[in-house]
């Protein structure tokens, strides 16, 4: 079992920015990929960014690439999303998944969710 914990989101003017965080515990080793998804009110869960624990590749959506940032520090057992020039619609709940990442992008490769963590958007 892995307990994943997000934190840091809030209420961000547009154009600012804001960096989520995900601290997991318990059975962290087993996994090896880690992602973040978001889920804006009527809309499906969207996939945002993820990582290989082997060799730090990343991947992200069209809508992330160039703004967000994803990171691991695996010595805290911590994910991050750093979050630049945000936009009215990237406000969501975000959500910090943990598994073997098969699929990268899609929801079946995570077996581990946290409990989100709400991102709003303001003029």
């Amino acid at each position: 079992q892995v307990q994943l914990v997000e934190s840091g989101g809030g209420l961000v003017q547009a154009g600012g920015s804001l960096r989520l965080s995900c601290t997991a515990s318990g059975d962290t080793y087993s996994r090896s990929s880690d992602a973040w998804f978001r889920q804006a009110p009527g809309k499906e869960l969207e996939f945002v960014a993820a990582i290989r624990r082997s060799g730090g590749d990343a991947w992200y959506s069209d809508s992330a690439k160039g703004r967000f940032t994803i990171a691991r520090d695996n010595a805290r057992n911590t994910l991050y999303l750093q979050m630049n020039s945000l936009k009215f619609e990237d406000a969501a709940v975000y959500y910090c998944a943990a598994g073997n990442g098969e699929p990268l992008t899609r929801r079946d490769g995570y077996d581990s969710w946290g409990q989100g963590t709400q991102v709003t958007v303001s003029s």
